[in-house]
């Protein structure tokens, strides 16, 4: 099997520890992007994952490559051009106080890049599998045209396409509302991943759902996910997650899967003294499309990927840093994070 993301990949600039920013004149300095940790999650956990995107041919631009390459994913299909990386300044939040992104990512290379910069039929040899984000639409009117050409060209060559809705509020600066574009997109859609919110405002489907209050009832998530597949008759499942923010750093967390056929719902974690909650969609995305593909049961595969979340949560960074063993072991109720000896 083999995996091919598409999206943009960023600089991430983040205080130290749970500082505000410049409260020290100090930024740690990592790599991360939505589509990016997906592949960095299936590169951990032994897939062959390749990432495409547009990179500019500069020293950050290398450097970000180079990290890539390091968890084993394949960036042969990577575009060189354009003038910058884009940016993403991140403060982590505590207890209350909520985590904070600000985004310096206009007009870098993958926003400028336009329909024709990338051979399809290029980027598409041998893959099985394409997996695509609403935050790629979101950056600019030529990358949203591109989203779209992606999508249908890995249809007409008959590779599954999965998409994580990722709404993101800050970035549809352009003229065209998410939902104008993403329920065009969806139509290419096998697998969808969302969360109540992007299905919200990214399809402007809705149930009686208040993400708000920190419980959640799952029987609603049933009726939100029918109301999905009702809307795209070629959409083969769609997972949705569940988070319970309690604050900042104290979080439930579990999922379900709606196949047309069956509701799966996954344990439910509770998650303290949270390390770094960025990247947690993007680790049950990989975890979910890693579950999918090697394991035979569905409760399985939504299993896996709520459990390879959970341990994201873990984590420093965008990119979720554990392989299938460990994933495995919290599948099977060790949770207890007793030393390994």
């Amino acid at each position: 099997m083999k995996f091919l993301t598409f999206g943009e990949i960023m600089l991430r600039l983040k205080s130290p520890g749970h500082e505000r920013l410049f409260q020290s004149p100090v930024l740690e300095a990592t790599f991360g992007g939505g589509e990016a940790n997906v592949a960095v999650s299936l590169a951990n956990f032994g897939q062959d994952a390749a990432f495409l995107s547009v990179i500019p041919k500069n020293a950050v631009g290398d450097e970000c490559i180079r990290e890539l390459r390091r968890f084993g994913v394949d960036s042969s299909r990577i575009i060189r051009g354009g003038e910058r990386l884009g940016i993403y300044f991140l403060e982590s939040g505590a207890n209350q106080r909520p985590s904070k992104v600000v985004y310096d990512r206009a007009h870098s290379a993958i926003s400028q890049a336009k329909p024709g910069d990338i051979d399809w039929d290029k980027a598409f040899e041998g893959v099985d599998w394409f997996h695509i984000t609403g935050i790629t639409p979101a950056i600019s009117e030529s990358a949203m045209e591109l989203s779209l050409q992606s999508v249908r060209e890995a249809k007409k060559k008959g590779i599954t396409v999965s998409c994580d809705l990722n709404y993101r509020k800050n970035l549809w600066k352009y003229g065209k509302k998410a939902s104008e574009v993403m329920r065009e997109l969806v139509k290419y859609v096998d697998v969808a991943i969302a969360n109540e919110e992007d299905i919200q405002k990214a399809l402007e489907i809705s149930a009686d759902v208040n993400v708000e209050s920190g419980e959640l009832d799952r029987s609603k998530y049933r009726a939100l996910g029918d109301k999905v597949l009702e809307a795209c008759p070629d959409m083969k499942m769609i997972a949705i997650t569940l988070r319970e923010s309690k604050s900042a750093d104290w979080n439930g967390w579990a999922a379900c899967l709606n196949d047309r056929e069956h509701f799966y719902e996954s344990k439910r974690y509770e998650i303290r003294d949270i390390v770094d909650r960025v990247g947690g969609g993007d680790s049950f995305a990989g975890g979910l499309l890693y579950g999918l593909n090697n394991y035979e049961s569905r409760q399985q595969a939504l299993e896996f990927a709520v459990s390879a979340s959970c341990l994201k949560h873990s984590i420093d960074g965008d990119f979720n840093r554990v392989n299938v063993d460990e994933v495995e072991k919290l599948m099977g109720g060790d949770g207890t994070g007793r030393v390994q000896r």
